[in-house]
């Protein structure tokens, strides 16, 4: 017996000492386990050399690890995000510059300029609901619906700071508004009927699916995930007002391990069947224009989504200061605030 233990250890330190031969590659990206856990999988099958590990997390929380590292990079990319956040990253030299096999097919307007970053998807915001509690007919259909007295106590929202995706909704909500104080004024009458801020996605689902409240804003394509896969009771309107449409990036970290790796894992996860895939199982509205339509899903082409006119530079720079504003002013004290001056 005591031999047959000592070759059970010595065949699991061979293959301790296989796996780490490999090379170790760290994503940073918010979209979320199963999408990830995918493109981990894949790669490594076409990569046996490769060991991807990624992290599960909100944008700007991927932007605040990569700012926070920049001495010491542990991520060699980032998946996902908001434009305005890659452009402040690259604005501070985080990323590597890095042009794509495709990148002919991407629009100025989804990509930088200097090639620090590029769109993958187009990431329509839309108003979550509970589609068990809340009738066909009855959901909020445009911003200002989610103000009125009957959804005091029944929205429940992500907690903007760390989200790319909220901070793009407050952003273009503060600027849908004549001055940046009725922005204020306006997220502050929603803060109102607000029950609580989840600290991350899956908090906010369980909440909504619990009947916790009824009603959030959120991304399309994650509302889509959320209950075609995964079974939540979830419904969304697209603001018939228009909605902020977000462009999804994908960028190299600078100074991060095996930047070789880094671009065929870039390549990887943006090669014309991985977006079609993508498409297909993740509702993700690919960027590139020169994919086969006819792959891609039918309601993609059917889809009317009207965009709202957002000024994409002026979030960039004015964006951390109406988050911190919010965050210390009106987050929890929305009556208070209005009261104080004033206002309804």
């Amino acid at each position: 017996m005591g031999k047959l233990w000592v070759l059970v250890l010595i065949l699991m330190l061979s293959v301790g000492c296989a796996r780490d031969d490999r090379s170790s590659l760290v994503v940073y990206s918010p979209h979320g386990k199963e999408m990830l856990s995918d493109y981990e999988h894949a790669f490594e099958a076409a990569n046996p050399d490769v060991d991807i590990q990624w992290i599960d997390m909100g944008g700007q929380n991927a932007y605040d690890r990569v700012r926070t590292e920049r001495q010491n990079p542990q991520a060699s990319i980032w998946w996902g995000g908001d434009g305005p956040t890659f452009n402040r990253a690259a604005s501070e030299g985080l990323l590597e510059v890095y042009r794509p096999s495709w990148a002919d097919a991407v629009a100025e307007a989804n990509r930088n300029r200097d090639d620090f970053w590029y769109g993958t998807f187009l990431t329509p915001e839309i108003i979550l609901y509970n589609s068990r509690t809340v009738s066909e007919g009855e959901q909020p259909l445009d911003w200002d619906d989610l103000l009125k007295p009957e959804w005091e106590g029944k929205i429940i929202i992500r907690y903007p700071l760390a989200s790319s995706t909220m901070r793009t909704i407050w952003g273009a909500l503060i600027m849908r508004q004549p001055t940046e104080e009725d922005g204020y004024a306006w997220l502050a009458r929603l803060d109102r009927n607000t029950k609580t801020y989840a600290a991350d996605p899956t908090q906010l689902y369980l909440k909504i699916a619990r009947e916790e409240g009824e009603v959030s804003l959120w991304n399309m394509p994650d509302t889509y995930i959320q209950s075609e896969l995964n079974g939540y009771p979830f419904g969304f309107s697209i603001p018939l007002s228009g909605t902020p449409v977000l462009t999804d990036a994908i960028a190299i970290v600078a100074g991060g391990a095996h930047p070789d790796i880094a671009r065929r894992f870039y390549e990887f996860v943006t090669s014309d069947s991985a977006l079609v895939s993508q498409a297909n199982k993740y509702f993700r509205i690919p960027v590139r224009n020169d994919l086969d339509t006819s792959l891609l899903p039918d309601w993609m082409a059917a889809s009317n989504i009207p965009h709202m006119e957002v000024d994409w530079e002026r979030l960039t720079t004015e964006g951390a200061r109406w988050m911190q504003h919010w965050d210390e002013f009106i987050k929890g004290r929305g009556g208070k605030y209005l009261a104080d001056r004033g206002l309804d």
